[in-house]
């Protein structure tokens, strides 16, 4: 059985591969998995065929590929929110840690914690200051209940102790439509970029390991004593268990190539995302720190998806 795995293996990638993107065309995880994986298609000598199954939050093509035969030939877009946050709050038709095998971790989304210019704030100490001052007075837009842009703000409120409310979106448009409207006061989302560049809203701070290149002069959540449990919105690759070792490695060095190279990274940038590589291992151990600390956002915060 070895023998033929490590034969298959050898004589792998001979035929196209199947990368299932379990969101719909033009989103983020689509426009990053087609950047980066365009590259990796061309560097292993065979097309990679993009398979948009969208629906039940990435639930749907998370199941495709777990029952798909981990032969190297099937490949899945993962989130933050499909192997992190989701498994905490309802059944999932997958297990993250079980049914899949790491590949890389790709790119991070770059979040702004971002406020009304009508806030007396500039940074995150003079936003809690004020913000306990005012109890219940302050509200904060999402994308949705369960996001990552909900738990970002719940986040905020259990490590500072404030009283915020939130208010959920369909979606992160409508949300950021409001704050600019002054109608809630603050949002954590990579959308309030360009208007915070623009000057129609204010940044306190960059959601996000580290500082955004674009903004070097805002200092992270982290530097400023905040977020420092939980994690970032980023994008990876996850593999059926069982897939060969050597295929997953040699997919997961064409990443770490394809991220380094110039076009890429422009390309990432300017859609609002950073190379961020993890290998399997590392990438594994992330997954895993990443969900206990918003199992642990979302006891405490009593975070319901419905």
């Amino acid at each position: 059985m070895l023998a033929a795995t490590s034969a298959a293996a050898q004589e792998w990638p001979n035929r196209p591969i199947r990368m299932v993107i379990p969101y719909p065309p033009g989103g983020p995880s689509d426009t990053t998995t087609r950047f980066v994986m365009d590259k990796v298609s061309a560097a292993l000598g065979q097309p990679i065929i993009f398979d948009n199954k969208a629906g039940a939050s990435g639930a749907i093509g998370a199941e495709i590929v777990k029952n798909a035969p981990p032969d190297g030939y099937t490949f899945l877009t993962t989130t933050t929110a499909m192997v992190a946050i989701t498994r905490h709050l309802q059944p999932l038709p997958y297990d993250p840690d079980k049914d899949f095998v790491t590949v890389a971790r790709m790119a991070t989304s770059g979040g702004v914690f971002a406020v009304h210019p009508s806030v007396p704030a500039t940074n995150v100490a003079e936003f809690v200051a004020y913000a306990k001052a005012n109890p219940g007075k302050l509200n904060f837009g999402s994308a949705g209940l369960a996001t990552i842009t909900q738990l970002y703000g719940e986040i905020l409120k259990l490590e500072a102790g404030i009283d915020m409310v939130h208010v959920p979106y369909k979606g992160s448009a409508p949300a950021l439509q409001d704050l600019l409207a002054g109608v809630v006061q603050a949002q954590f989302d990579p959308v309030t970029m360009p208007h915070v560049k623009a000057g129609r809203l204010r940044g306190l701070a960059a959601l996000g390991e580290t500082r955004w290149a674009e903004m070097p002069d805002m200092p992270t959540m982290r530097e400023q004593g905040y977020h420092k449990s939980a994690g970032d919105s980023w994008f990876g690759i996850l593999a059926p268990a069982g897939t060969p070792a050597p295929i997953v490695q040699r997919v997961a060095r064409e990443i770490d190539k394809a991220l380094k190279m110039p076009d890429v990274i422009a390309r990432l940038d300017a859609a609002g995302y950073r190379p961020t590589y993890l290998d399997p291992e590392a990438f594994r151990a992330r997954i895993t720190l990443e969900s206990a600390g918003f199992a642990e956002v979302i006891r405490k915060g009593n975070i319901k998806a419905q």
